[in-house]
């Protein structure tokens, strides 16, 4: 599927990750990531930019691609290049070239590290069963209109499960990170915005008939560096109703913003701005000792 090739909701297996960034349904749609976006502490005006003028891929994301490639089983061609590093002419070219034909260019350790991360996720007694090979399909991309607003809305998921009579469907998604305890792990939730992917993901599993109300959302986060410890995690409920209304807020935005042609920026007028409330606090608590 070519960018604005989709015209109807449902599920489409066959839409390529370029595609499905640079939006593939006809007249514009929303993911959760534009959702954020248009959101404090961004502004339709920065949504609107960015939309109309992709930034050029982060290749410092190459390792994670490369991740959920060896994970899902998904995604762009991995070109492995025997160097230890990039300071050969040889080897620069080979990444240039991978990089020019959408590939992710690895060097043979990195190569090494991805495989042994996917081994371990695979040993892992939840995730493992979570991404099983024939438990479901990969990279699906999911299409449907929000009732309140008519706004067409879009979600990728890294793993769709076969639905199984009599049980609820769980709906995994992957993520590379630099630590997983539990405190760092919510750190990045709210830094990230994943609650929000979260929620929006199954709002569409939902509109879809793809799962019922009690479809369950997890995070599988794993360490990028030995020994590639794997923690998976489900939101609470408090957690998903903020999100529930800043994806609301966002939809409203973004219809509001399409009829009206107008994206606005943080401010059109003159903001009266104090310095942090702790610096405030420590101010007054200074003064009155």
């Amino acid at each position: 599927h070519e960018p604005g090739s989709i015209t109807q909701p449902g599920v489409y297996e066959d839409v390529p990750a370029e595609s499905y960034h640079a939006d593939p349904v006809r007249g514009g749609s929303l993911s959760a990531t534009g959702a954020r976006r248009l959101l404090a502490p961004s502004c339709p005006a920065l949504f609107h930019h960015e939309r109309t003028n992709p930034p050029a891929p982060k290749r410092h994301f190459d390792l994670g691609t490369a991740a959920h490639q060896m994970v899902l089983g998904s995604g762009p061609e991995i070109v492995r290049i025997n160097a230890p590093d990039y300071r050969t002419k040889a080897a620069q070219e080979q990444k240039k070239t991978a990089h020019a034909a959408g590939a992710v260019p690895l060097l043979d350790h990195e190569y090494e590290q991805v495989e042994a991360m996917a081994a371990a996720l695979r040993a892992h007694p939840v995730a493992g069963a979570l991404f099983a090979a024939g438990s479901g399909l990969a990279e699906q991309t999911l299409v449907w209109r929000d009732r309140a607003t008519g706004v067409m809305c879009r979600a990728r998921l890294d793993w769709l499960r076969h639905r199984v009579e009599g049980e609820r469907l769980l709906v995994p998604d992957y993520k590379t990170a630099n630590a997983v305890d539990l405190d760092s792990i919510q750190k990045s939730i709210h830094n990230y915005g994943y609650h929000q992917q979260a929620e929006w993901y199954l709002e569409g599993v939902r509109a879809l008939g793809l799962g019922s109300l009690d479809a369950v959302f997890l995070l599988v986060f794993q360490m990028k560096e030995p020994p590639y410890l794997v923690t998976v995690v489900e939101l609470g409920s408090v957690a998903l109703q903020i999100a529930a209304d800043r994806n609301r807020e966002a939809r409203e935005t973004y219809a509001e913003c399409s009829t009206s042609g107008r994206w606005p920026a943080f401010s059109d007028g003159i903001e009266l701005v104090q310095l942090p409330a702790w610096v405030e606090s420590n101010y007054l608590r200074e003064i009155t000792r």
